[in-house]
């Protein structure tokens, strides 16, 4: 008989890619992870995973395994659902994976909330890239994602995965007290961004290609000259006069001295979705969720950080 935990297990490993990963998603240690697929291995006779370099891999017997787990796991999770949605209450676990401002500027309330409401509910956060939470909601690995697109840059919901608007989050152009662009009053349109040294995050993530594809719209190729993961570190650096940079509102904080905010013209604006799979969309967790997230909104992006103006 085989145990539906190991199974998870490794199709947790087939999903993050390692085991540390995997255990970090279902809230166990690495150790914890490696002993249940060791299990599972003992009980199947099958070798399931091979040393490659410092991670793993998964072998030909261990891919048709996962995809056995995933089929098991989503008849699970639908009688799960049935449950919950007899019940009538949000209650049992729901996995959510956000992106880091949406973790930082939105998540804090709407999860506070939840839980003095509903304590039968366990929600639990994770922070990930927009453009990895929405495969591992499509494969399983997380029961809702908060998620965000920009204009020229759409981002796809896959077959199976259903998803609602929660709001728009506006972004202006940070610079330094003292660039030409901090005391002229007026909103700078995209055509004057040439010869800018910009500060953004680094190739693969959405605001990055956001910036690259707008510049090259407007006529620019962008001189990128410091990358970094997190917002803090961009508006230190715009900070210390290093160039300009383009970040959303939410979750920013107040900016600090030397740092001036400017409309563009026009402003840029990324949506904000919530994305789940559509066999739980019955879940009365997951319309909750949904609802207090969109609740929550108008009050997060009505809170405007002032911008600074040392004298």
């Amino acid at each position: 008989m085989l145990d539906l935990q190991r199974l998870r297990a490794l199709h947790a490993v087939s999903v993050h890619g390692t085991v540390g990963a995997a255990a970090a998603a279902l809230g166990y240690t690495s150790s914890a992870v490696s002993q249940q697929i060791a299990k599972l291995e003992r009980e199947t006779r099958t070798v399931l995973l091979e040393r490659e370099g410092r991670g793993v891999r998964l072998t030909d017997a261990a891919h048709h395994l996962v995809a056995t787990a995933q089929e098991l796991l989503a008849i699970v999770e639908r009688a799960e659902t049935e449950l919950e949605e007899r019940r009538g209450v949000p209650s049992g676990r729901l996995t959510v994976a956000a992106f880091a401002s949406a973790a930082r500027g939105l998540m804090p309330p709407v999860l506070a909330d939840l839980a003095l409401r509903h304590p039968a509910l366990d929600t639990r956060l994770t922070e990930i890239d927009p453009h990895l939470s929405v495969d591992l909601v499509a494969k399983g690995a997380v029961d809702l994602v908060v998620a965000h697109d920009w204009d020229i840059a759409p981002l796809p919901a896959p077959a199976g995965v259903e998803q609602a608007a929660v709001g728009d989050d506006l972004c202006d152009l940070l610079v330094p007290l003292g660039h030409p662009f901090a005391e002229r009053g007026t909103a700078v349109r995209r055509e004057e961004l040439g010869g800018e040294r910009w500060i953004c995050q680094p190739p693969g993530r959405v605001c990055h290609e956001w910036l690259v594809r707008t510049l090259r719209a407007a006529g620019h190729e962008p001189d990128i000259v410091h990358q970094a993961d997190e917002n803090p570190t961009l508006v230190a650096l715009v900070a210390a006069g290093l160039g300009v940079a383009l970040i959303p509102r939410l979750g920013r904080g107040p900016l600090p001295d030397g740092v001036v905010e400017v409309p563009l013209d026009p402003m840029p604006v990324r949506h904000l979705y919530a994305l789940w799979r559509a066999g739980a969309a019955r879940r009365p967790a997951i319309a909750e969720t949904v609802r207090t997230l969109r609740a929550h909104w108008p009050a997060v992006s009505a809170h405007r950080p002032p911008a600074s103006r040392a004298s």
